[in-house]
Formats: C-alpha cells, structure tokens, sequence
C-alpha cells in the first residue's frame, strides 16, 4: 500500500490529466488550497478520529478545541485569517453534542471565525471533520511549501518533541479533565520531571495555532512555510521537495521544551527521534531571507538553512549525516 505522500502525488498527476487545462493538480499540495477565485480565499479540512487522533474517552471539549486547533494550524501556514467553518460529526450514543459544541464556539470567539455549517450522523466512533475557510492577510500574500530558495535560513516557530511526549504519556493513561492532568500512577520521576510530563501532556491535547506568526511572514514575504503535524522530519522533506531544493538543520539548535530530555528519559523515548519524528508539534517551519527574524514575541529559533540539490542532512557537531523522512503517515504501517 502507498503512503501518504506517494498517494498524494499520484492524486496530484490524476487531477492534472483530468482537467481541461492541465492545472487540476495545482490546488493540492499545500497545507490549504487557494481558491481560484481572485485568490481571496484559501481552504483546509482536517480530522479528529477516535482511538487514531485521540485515546478514546477524551472530554468532548477537549476534542473540539484540539479539532479547531489543527485546523487553525493549516491556515496559520498558509498566512490566512480563519472566516468560517463547517463542521461535521458523527458521535455515539450517549455523546455530550451540546459541551463539543460550546467548546467550538469559545474558539470561534477568541480566534474570530464563524461556524457556517455542517453536518451530525449518529456513529460507534467518534469522528469530527473541520472545513474552514481563511481570508488573506491584508498586504501579505499567500504562504506555500514552495517557496523555498538556496541561501534562506530555515525557521521553527516553537518546541518540537513535546508533544511526541505528550502522546506517550496518555498512551500509558494520563488523563486531562477540567485542566488538570493526572499522571498514570505508574510513572515515578522526580517533581521537575512531574511538571514537564504535565506541560507535554498539555501540549499534546491543546496545541495553540501560530496565526499572529503565519499573518507576520505573509507581510513579511516570507520563501516558504509548512505546519509540524507529522514530525519536523518528514514536514521538513515536504516543504523541500515542493521547492526543489535541500536543506541542513543543526540538532544542537533544534528548540526543545524545558525538562524535554530528562522526560524523554523518564519515558525511555530516544529524545533525538522524538524531536526528529514525534509529530503533532503544530509550530510552524518557515524560511526567511538571511539577517531577518520574526519579532521575538512571536517566538521562532533558527535551525538551518536551505540548500542547493535534493539532500537534507541533519548536523550534530561535527558531523553531517543524511536525514530519512522520519515522522508519521496515515497510510503506512
């Protein structure tokens, strides 16, 4: 079976030959598609399944900000401004619709969009579909994985790893009710690591979208910009395969959360693969021009550069090693 981003390309070539024109193919590939219309209007959907997305039993409010918030994501690196969404659910029996959709509509609050639509079915598993429509920043322009050029320094917008963390945490029973998040009892570790495995469990569950920063590097004619979602990895090889270039990132500059290794060690996780390939980060990787940085409120660290060629190499001290797309996809096993 195909992975993810063999399907995708296969996809891509089959819209293509498709379309009377030949340009079927040129919506797909970003983390949200730019309506032709003008190209005022960009869309993504995402998805929240459960017992894939999320361990079974999850607060419905969890749930529905965590859905928001991936969806956000997408049009955070893209440079949009979220405008509407459509929804659609299929819930069990027994399922608190009315909590899910508070939840929903707190977000819609707070980040300015509008839920338009949708549609609930009745399902022995919780599944949730997010459709939103974003508008361009004014004065900036689209983001795109292509955008890439030879020479730009290579960007992370926040911490990577920590949520690979918080996955593991809740595959051992931790729990997040009300705010608060219980450890599993079987894991023993010190106060400061107790407090990082909190912080990780967190992160997981409630990533924040990085909208202020994508509108920034959509003014700021930033080269190219994707969404962490499936490991820096495997995101970084997608955003330079679009741009047909290379890349080189430093480990030792790869920012991590305060207590990440230690963690990592209290977990028995590689704390390298973790950073490298543990996924649903949702910061985003961003090139920018040499001697320009983002305002230092909106975060953002320095982790690379963008090279001639196809080759991306990870660099740890001395050593300059080839980087595999490590990183998770829905289609491989």
């Amino acid at each position: 079976m195909p992975g993810e981003d063999e399907l995708i390309a296969w996809l891509r070539r089959r819209a293509a030959a498709q379309s009377a024109t030949g340009t079927g193919g040129e919506l797909l590939g970003d983390d949200a598609a730019v309506l032709p219309e003008r190209e005022t209007w960009t869309v993504s959907v995402d998805t929240q399944i459960e017992g894939v997305h999320f361990l079974p039993g999850l607060d419905p409010a969890t749930v529905a900000a965590r859905l928001v918030a991936v969806n956000l994501s997408d049009l955070a690196a893209m440079g949009a401004l979220p405008a509407y969404a459509f929804l659609a659910l299929a819930a069990p029996d027994g399922f608190d619709h009315r909590r899910f959709f508070k939840a929903v509509l707190r977000a819609a609050r707070r980040y300015g969009f509008q839920l338009a639509g949708g549609d609930l079915a009745a399902s022995s598993q919780l599944t949730a579909v997010m459709t939103l429509l974003g508008r361009a920043a004014r004065k900036g322009r689209w983001l795109r994985r292509g955008g890439a050029r030879a020479g730009e320094a290579l960007w992370l917008g926040g911490d990577v790893g920590e949520s690979g963390a918080g996955a593991a945490l809740m595959s051992q029973g931790a729990t997040l009710a009300a705010g608060k998040v219980k450890l599993p009892a079987s894991f023993i570790a010190p106060p400061a690591v107790r407090a990082a495995a909190r912080r990780a469990v967190v992160r997981h569950l409630a990533p924040r979208p990085q909208l202020d920063l994508g509108r920034w590097l959509a003014q700021a004619k930033a080269g190219a910009a994707i969404d962490v979602s499936d490991g820096l990895a495997r995101d970084l090889h997608r955003l330079c395969r679009e741009s047909g270039t290379g890349a080189e990132i430093d480990l030792e500059s790869l920012p991590m959360a305060r207590g990440f290794r230690d963690l990592a060690a209290a977990l028995d996780l590689n704390w390298r693969q973790t950073l490298l390939a543990g996924g649903e980060d949702y910061v985003l990787l961003f090139t920018l021009p040499s001697g320009v940085a983002p305002p230092r409120e909106l975060g953002g660290r320095r982790i690379g550069r963008v090279i001639a060629g196809r080759g991306v190499y990870l660099i740890h001290g001395e050593r300059r090693e080839p980087l595999a797309p490590l990183g998770w996809d829905h289609l491989e096993r």
